[in-house]
């Protein structure tokens, strides 16, 4: 008996691995897959996911694996004009440590990942989907498709956008296609052609047809409409850049959708991440998606377990499903769009959870429970993302009496005189604010 499966191991079943894992909560993850992924799909990391890792450990290997999101080139007939970019390039700051969206090839993501499962005592069992679950009062007995029976106190569900364990849950995704076209995404190594810009050729019959250089070798992720592989991919690139392709490392075609589902708990088992929300790639929003309901969901899990209250995880559907209504609602927006300010407006800084159960007390300046809290330098000079990497909640103990309880995933529980040891099951840490720091900012 395991006290969490995972079933699958992309970025959120990964990631929702960490944070089961940091807390010594035993955990087994699996997945249908016989390899590693090794395609680009989700490239794009937002500057809260950024945050997020950090409190993991691992963020400084993200930002040196990636770069920035690089110029557009808008090929118009025989004309090259260098347009915009759809990330930011803001200087760190204080309070905003992580302030621009970074690209990373979605292998490397989940290989950096990985490596942080192994280092806390994990590993990756490949070629063992879900193929039959039944649960009770006490637990869920999940039959893998190699045969054996797993049984676990919770199950999450990460496998994606064509979920098994949905289907065997009897849930729908809710919504539509953004369009009725078929898109193939690729990674095609291309030698010649100028890696200091995204080239984007809107002009082309079908939509836009659009070259993203990935960070180091001599790759560039391809989205387009399908007919460019009509006789051949190679042969469609070629036609589109006059530039030759070396090879294709990696396709896949999909079609733009927002579908969500309406619950995200049944019983003992909790779905995360595409299982429960497909975006479209505009404004890079799928994986950060999934990877924040990874680390909201993870804490309380280990809260259901240590105190053997599981009521705790109705808040996760509470909070994280509004989310994902609001990004779709966006993303579907930006689909259509030809908008220059995506960076800013889908950095999931300003996400807060302040209608929820969860967040209660005063407000502090423009601080409100449930809002993320912001980096900054303690009494003792160390920063609080780092003192919050123990993996527990934390209180800053501030000099006006007003103390800001942080939940276990960087967001304010309460603001209260009272001196905190335990939350939810978790212990917390005290931090002493700096006397400077008056009153706390609050991003936007």
């Amino acid at each position: 008996m395991t006290q969490i499966l995972i079933i699958g191991a992309g970025p959120t079943g990964l990631t929702l691995a960490i944070e089961l894992l940091r807390r010594n909560v035993e955990v087994r993850i699996v997945d249908v897959a016989n390899e590693y992924f090794k395609g680009s799909r989700g490239k794009g990391i937002q500057p809260r996911s950024l945050e997020m890792l950090d409190f993991m450990g691992i963020a400084d290997e993200v930002m040196a694996s990636g770069t920035l999101y690089p110029y557009i080139k808008l090929h118009l007939g025989p004309f090259g004009i260098k347009a915009w970019s759809l990330g930011t390039r803001h200087a760190a700051t204080e309070d905003r440590p992580f302030p621009n969206l970074i690209m990373l090839e979605q292998w490397r993501t989940e290989e950096i990942l990985r490596a942080k499962v192994a280092s806390l005592g994990g590993k990756v069992e490949l070629g063992a989907g879900i193929k039959a679950l039944h649960q009770n009062e006490k637990h869920v007995t999940v039959t893998l498709t190699n045969g054996e029976a797993v049984v676990a106190d919770y199950v999450a569900a990460c496998d994606g956008g064509r979920s098994t364990t949905r289907g065997l849950l009897g849930l729908r995704l809710i919504g539509a296609s953004v369009d009725e076209g078929v898109s193939v995404v690729a990674d095609v190594e291309m030698p010649d052609l100028d890696r200091k810009f995204w080239h984007a050729y809107p002009l082309r019959r079908g939509g836009m047809h659009s070259l993203a250089p990935l960070p180091g070798g001599q790759l560039f992720q391809l989205q387009a409409p399908a007919a460019i592989a009509a006789d051949s991919l190679e042969r469609g690139i070629q036609r589109l850049t006059g530039k030759r392709v070396n090879r294709v490392v990696w396709q896949s075609n999909y079609r733009h959708q927002t579908r969500m589902l309406d619950q995200y708990r049944v019983g003992r088992v909790l779905i995360a991440g595409d299982a429960a929300h497909v975006h479209p790639p505009s404004g890079g929003q799928g994986l950060n998606t999934g990877l924040q309901d990874a680390c909201n969901l993870g804490w309380k899990l280990v809260s259901a377990i240590r105190t053997g209250d599981a009521s705790i995880l109705d808040s996760y559907e509470a909070e994280r499903l509004p989310v994902a209504a609001s990004v779709l609602d966006m993303t579907k927006a930006l689909h259509t769009s030809v908008s220059k300010s995506r960076g800013d407006r889908t950095n999931q800084l300003g996400l807060s959870y302040n209608d929820g159960r969860l967040s209660t007390g005063v407000t502090v300046g423009d601080l409100k429970p449930g809002d993320r809290v912001p980096d900054q330098r303690l009494a003792d000079g160390s920063r609080l993302f780092e003192t919050m990497r123990h993996g527990g909640a934390t209180q800053l103990m501030r000099p006006d009496l007003n103390h800001v309880l942080i939940r276990p995933d960087g967001y304010v529980a309460e603001v209260t005189a009272k001196s905190v040891r335990s939350y939810h099951g978790h212990e917390v840490v005290q931090v002493e604010a700096a006397r400077e720091k008056q009153p706390i900012p609050k991003e936007s």
